[in-house]
């Protein structure tokens, strides 16, 4: 019985090696991953024929004892393929041809994923010939910090034969439709409840918190309002929360987990509106998950306010959504809205996650700079607030490569946007 090992950096080379030595019948007996490198067992078709049925080992027999034969399902670093056992011996041509084909499904994919990024291109420098006026309603809305996707979808659902000037009303309109705010403070102030402030640090939220706190003492007075802080963490974090309380006639409850939490809400119970102060912490931390479960397993209902920071990447945001979205959230509150250069992107994600938006703040004066957030405002100030620095503006020539790259993505605009 003459079992023959080979030994390559692939599979695929280790296949090949073994078929030339002892062809296409060749069964295999084991393989696996050694110093970064594939080895496989293997022997003769014939030899294993000649084995008389006595002599057949009723298990597997290990033919290297320091190295026993790893069972399936195994995997290399390169190609990945199920080692097969003893029961269903697969020969080299079956995994070559598995292996074979899975090269060329993938060349297939990345070969489609090309033609439609050129048809693409080639969609849009056609589109910038024939309908010059589409291109630059397309680079108004890039300019606005708009995604790619989102504004190529949009551009190319545009009426006919539409001026500039009127396809960007157009463009505003369809916005605001899909863009969800409340419509005054009563969601808030009149039906109270548990709201928790969260986001990734330095985006506002004790600032926020301490606004509203403000405006439900101006409404209700001081009794029936309670603040809560988990900011335990960050130096000064409770003190600056306790000096807005104590301005406000207010007392602040600082609580360290979920139990802490679950017996201040139940104390609490007899107020109009409790806000949850959170600590901040970025959306790449697996603190965020605690944080969530937390507000998520209080005994009384805690609705999740989003502060999203408005100077702020698209890209940015979508994590920061992605992170903190849990079992949903209530809405978001649009901050350091004075700070920002372009507030387009803050508006993609807020329309793609279906956020509802409740506040903006631009400034740090308590209360007088948070509004209700007012959509047809924020559009408009999209559409003012654009780049104006050469270096960030885009070409003409520039625009079909910028399409091109985003058509693998606008079938999901397509579910997000509505026009009707």
């Amino acid at each position: 019985m003459n079992v023959r090992k080979f030994t390559a950096k692939t599979s695929r080379e280790a296949l090949r090696m073994l078929r030339e030595a002892l062809g296409a019948d060749a069964v295999i007996l084991s393989n696996r991953n050694v110093d970064g490198k594939v080895e496989i067992l293997a022997m003769e078709g014939e030899a294993v024929n000649a084995i008389p049925p006595s002599a057949a080992p009723k298990q597997a027999p290990q033919f290297v004892p320091e190295a026993p034969i790893i069972t399936p399902p195994f995997r290399t670093e390169n190609k990945g393929f199920e080692s097969p056992s003893f029961a269903q011996p697969r020969s080299a041509p079956e995994l070559m041809r598995a292996n074979e084909m899975s090269d060329v499904m993938s060349e297939i994919r990345s070969m489609r994923s090309m033609l439609e990024s050129q048809l693409a291109e080639l969609s849009w420098t056609n589109t910038q010939q024939r309908q010059p006026q589409k291109a630059e309603v397309l680079r108004e809305m890039l300019a606005t910090g708009l995604s790619a996707s989102l504004s190529r979808f949009m551009v190319a659902k545009m009426p006919e034969n539409e001026t500039v000037q009127n396809g960007i009303e157009w463009i505003k309109t369809i916005l605001a439709r899909n863009l969800s705010s409340i419509d005054n403070e009563n969601e808030i102030l009149e039906k109270g409840g548990v709201y928790a402030l969260v986001g990734p640090t330095g985006v506002g939220k004790t600032t926020t918190t301490a606004k509203l706190a403000a405006r439900c003492v101006m409404r209700h007075g001081p009794s029936k309002l309670a603040l809560i802080t988990t900011d335990g963490y960050r130096i000064g974090g409770y003190e600056q929360l306790r000096i807005y309380g104590k301005i406000l006639g207010v007392m602040v409850h600082a609580v360290k987990d979920e139990s802490d939490l679950r017996i201040a809400l139940s104390e609490l119970k007899n107020k109009h509106t409790v806000l949850i102060d959170t600590v901040g912490v970025s959306q790449r931390d697996k603190m965020v998950t605690d944080q969530v479960a937390m507000l998520s397993g209080a005994d009384t209902g805690v609705k999740r306010l989003l502060c999203l920071n408005a100077t702020s990447t698209g890209e940015t945001l979508s994590e920061v959504v992605r992170a903190y979205q849990g079992t949903g959230l209530a809405g978001c509150i649009l901050t350091k809205l004075d700070e920002a250069a372009t507030i387009g992107g803050a508006l993609d994600i807020a329309i793609r996650q279906k956020l509802t938006l409740y506040y903006v703040a631009s400034g740090q004066r308590v209360p007088e700079d948070l509004h209700v957030a007012n959509k047809q405002y924020l559009i408009d100030r999209a559409f003012k607030l654009k780049r104006e620095t050469a270096a960030f503006k885009y070409l003409d020539d520039e625009l079909p490569l910028l399409m091109s790259a985003a058509a693998n993505v606008t079938a999901s605009a397509s579910r997000e946007v509505s026009f009707g």
